[in-house]
């Protein structure tokens, strides 16, 4: 800490602004406290000086008032400016002017871009309007026809535009540990969305005059044209590929391009950050120097150079990063000052923390500089252990393996899976890519301005390199097993790994140092040099014969002297085993607890039961229901659906390794869609449905896809029973079992009628499951009940309303025949059917069943004890 005074003063920011985000109020004044008394405790054992420890207490505190004082000022001001509560400015008709902060970006339809306001009213003519006090929105445009793309595509930063459209709140997380759009957008002081019908609701003015936003109008020019000229030279889906590898633009990049990299942990490779960096340094420098410039000059030229390539890479913040520490490294080499590599980082991350305390909460801006720190931190540790390989391997191997190890605990956190096979596939795709494609698409990039012939023979290489990185990576992607699903650990967990990464890779750091000492026998003869001054440190000065520095141990190697070292190492490795093991397996549940989740998946059904013996079973999926075929142009790149955006997510993020069990009450997409992204992305045992076919392409790949997957599927009919465990029973009392039942399956247009539905029992309780089911079959298992021995079970406690509400189920006889002591029904927010039904609520408040709805409470969690059934709702 002494020796590096701005890494701990770094750190104890860092320390101040988590305190100051995950803490308020009184809660937050303990933790400064606490702090400040830890650091006074530090500095009375002799630590540090009291001097140093005044200067550690005021960065903690003082972060935490800085982010407190931005919180405080990361407000809206919209309300107060239009004289309404927030609640009743959601979903009003506004006129606002204001000017494009960011790059405007187009994705089939829709286009999006952010303004910084300067006035706004609830007057569509414009006449009425007030100070916006330059609040920034999120603008949301679709585009109503094709010609409006030209339109869309002569808009840039910097234009003046006056918007009619209507205000709109982001939306929350409404599951539990689900993205949380809203909070998001936050972290860049955004609190509201305004979404335009067309191009003509915008109006766009260029600026009048010069601008320092023109620098950034410029950039966005620059890397328009340099995406262009990509697409020009190469195929797709190679030219998004190397727009995200050469320049950074990465919304271009093929979803299942993306998909495929993401499941390795091969991301990193198209995001711009330290290797792109110091292969421009480098090549700048080396350029410079063979042009016969000085040191000196060549250092000054190359430092204005480094935000020129910062700005055209995109300015993420990983570029950022990048970006500051070489110039700060220049700076240094310049003037021969601030050398250490730690103290450089940390006053790249200090710059950035003052000049936007949000970026902590980056995902990008944790990973860049963890690793970075972890590199510096751990790869002198693990250097030795690959000392057997020749020197460039071994450099490579321990670099990459450091990077997979630092990176390993903030992937699964946000990721939640991790593939056994990343560190291969880093180990040989990352120096493939970075030395040799990626230089071959920058040169494609120059030589395309004027040398068109060679600029295509080098493309054409380029993508035939491209073509066997795909093919590699889909290779070892076919190795499913090889993806581990993680739960999000604690902050505890991430630093507890951290601790005994670095207790375990010491020590053996440490016994291989001894094992490398020379080791003499008490009676042998030792040269004089060795004895002279036992207890003199200028002994670490004395010279081996190769004129290399001798360590302690070669200097006084005693046998025996690391003995503790075993006992440590075996600590170390038991603790971080165990440590993993509980990360893998950690449960949110109590033993022989069960729980009911009904998700909001929007319009549509998807409910996940964990039995009291942990076993996992998903009822539905949901599914985004569209409505005839769209024109190509409205197609975008990456549409949001429910499965692969918001159901497999959460399954992953609740450490979900295996579903034992899919139930697919019936083949409609809002309950059968979502399940095609489950089956791709999970492991799932078995597939239970209505024993029908709809006919549809959806439905079918929908079953190929499970049969290509190994999946057990089984028809189920009235009569049925189901037994996770011991604890658990499904009775299925629809749809009825045919009458030959080896006759081939058979198409259903009607599949509401068909839905399965089962009674579960489970820790004594009872919850019945419905489907879409229509009021014929409630009648048919009415009439059926005593034969299922229905009556004798006596009431349920949670009844899963038909069909969201609708007034097609749900008739009087049929909850006076369960009496429910409480109702969940499934429906989408605002949807275009009127769900749930008002006869339909009406009766469910007759019976007087507790009533819980997701389109208005969010994902509804019920906890199955023996004592009784307990409900939370996230909103």
């Amino acid at each position: 800490m002494n020796r590096r005074p701005l890494l701990s003063f770094t750190i104890c920011w860092i320390a101040g602004s988590s305190a100051g985000y995950l803490f308020s109020g009184h809660r937050l004044l303990i933790y400064i406290v606490g702090c400040l008394l830890l650091v006074g405790i530090w500095a009375t054992s002799r630590g540090i000086r009291w001097r140093t420890a005044a200067v550690f207490g005021l960065a903690i505190a003082a972060a935490a008032l800085y982010w407190e004082w931005n919180e405080a000022r990361n407000v809206s001001l919209l309300p107060e400016a239009l004289g309404k509560p927030a609640i009743e400015l959601n979903e009003i008709y506004v006129t606002a002017a204001g000017v494009i902060t960011s790059p405007v970006e187009r994705d089939g339809d829709r286009v999006d871009f952010t303004v910084k306001l300067s006035r706004i009213g609830m007057d569509q003519q414009g006449g009425q309007t007030k100070d916006a006090a330059g609040e920034l929105v999120a603008v949301q445009i679709k585009l109503q026809a094709e010609s409006e793309i030209a339109v869309a595509a002569g808009w840039q930063r910097g234009d003046k535009v006056l918007i009619e459209g209507e205000l709109q709140q982001p939306q929350a997380a409404r599951n539990f540990g689900g993205f949380d759009y809203r909070a998001y957008l936050l972290t860049q002081k955004i609190h509201w969305l305004l979404k335009g019908a067309g191009t003509a609701s915008v109006k766009v003015k260029p600026p009048a005059s010069w601008q320092p936003s023109e620098i950034l109008r410029w950039s966005d020019a620059v890397r328009a044209a340099l995406g262009a000229e990509m697409d020009r030279l190469f195929h797709e889906p190679h030219a998004g590929y190397m727009k995200g590898l050469v320049i950074g633009i990465q919304k271009d990049l093929d979803p299942e391009t993306f998909k495929q990299f993401s499941q390795l942990g091969l991301t990193h490779i198209l995001a711009i950050s330290g290797m792109h960096v110091a292969v421009y340094v480098g090549v700048i420098l080396f350029v410079l120097r063979r042009c016969r410039v000085t040191r000196e000059t060549a250092i000054t030229i190359t430092l204005l150079l480094v935000p020129v390539y910062v700005l055209l890479s995109g300015a993420g913040p990983s570029i950022v990063r990048a970006g500051l520490m070489s110039m700060i490294a220049l700076l240094a080499a310049r003037f021969g000052m601030l050398k250490d590599g730690m103290n450089i980082l940390a006053a790249s991350a200090l710059l950035m923390l003052v000049w936007n305390p949000y970026l902590l909460l980056s995902v990008s801006f944790q990973l860049s500089f963890l690793v970075t720190a972890g590199l510096m931190v751990y790869t002198p540790l693990a250097a030795p252990l690959f000392r057997r390989l020749p020197r460039w391997l071994g450099s490579t191997v321990s670099v990459t393996l450091i990077a997979q190890l630092v990176s390993f605990p903030l992937t699964i956190y946000y990721f939640n899976q991790f593939s056994l096979l990343s560190f291969l596939a880093n180990l040989l795709l990352v120096p493939f890519i970075t030395f040799l494609v990626l230089p071959l698409g920058t040169l494609t990039l120059l030589l395309g301005r004027f040398w068109n012939a060679a600029a295509l023979v080098v493309a054409r290489f380029a993508e035939f390199l491209n073509n066997v990185t795909f093919a590699g990576v889909e290779r070892v992607n076919g190795f499913s097993a090889g993806v581990l699903i993680w739960g999000s650990p604690s902050l505890l967990w991430i630093c507890g790994y951290y601790a005994l990464l670095y207790g375990v890779l010491y020590i053996l750091k440490r016994r291989t140092e001894v094992k490398l000492a020379p080791q003499y026998m008490e009676d042998e003869t030792r040269p004089l040099s060795e004895l002279e001054h036992p207890g003199d440190d200028n002994r670490l000065h004395h010279k081996d014969r190769s004129g290399g520095a001798l360590s302690p141990h070669q200097l006084f190697p005693i046998p025996g002297s690391f003995r503790w070292s075993g006992p440590a190492a075996v600590l170390c490795a038991a603790g971080m085993a165990l440590l993993l093991y509980r990360g893998y397996y950690a449960e949110d549940l109590s033993s022989g607890t069960g729980a009911i989740s009904y998700l909001d998946v929007g319009q549509g059904d998807s409910i996940l039961i964990t039995t009291p013996e942990g076993a996992h079973i998903l009822v539905d999926g949901g599914g985004t229901v569209s409505f005839g075929d769209r024109e190509e142009w409205r197609i975008r790149r990456s549409p949001f659906e429910v499965g692969a955006k918001t159901l497999l997510p959460l399954l992953k993020q609740r450490g979900i390794h295996r579903l034992d069990a899919v139930i697919l009450t019936h083949g409609d997409q809002d309950h059968a869609g979502g399940l095609q992204a489950v089956l791709e992305g999970m492991p799932v045992s078995s597939l239970l449905f209505n024993g029908t076919l709809t006919g549809t392409e959806e439905y079918g790949e929908l079953m190929d896809t499970a049969l290509a997957k190994g999946v057990r599927i089984y028809a189920v009919h009235q009569g049925q029973m189901l037994a996770p465990d011991d604890e658990t029973r499904l009775f299925f009392l629809w749809p009825e079992p045919e009458e030959d039942s080896h006759t081939l399956l058979h198409e259903v247009e009607d599949q509401n009628h068909e839905s399965v539905v089962f009674r579960l029992e489970m820790n004594g309780h009872s919850f019945l499951f419905t489907g879409d089911m229509d009021h014929a079959a409630e009648e048919d298992i009415i009439q059926a009940g005593q034969q299922f021995g229905i009556g004798e079970s006596g009431p349920v406690d949670v009844l899963k309303v038909a069909h969201h509400g609708s007034k097609t189920a749900t008739s009087a006889a049929w909850l006076k025949f369960w009496n429910p002591a409480a109702a969940v029904i499934s429906a989408g927010v605002n949807n275009l059917y009127g769900h749930p039904n008002a006869g339909v609520l009406e009766r469910l408040s007759d019976s007087a069943a507790a009533v819980y709805r997701t389109d208005l409470q969010g994902e509804i969690q019920l906890r199955v004890r023996k004592e009784g059934v307990t409900v939370r709702h996230k909103l």
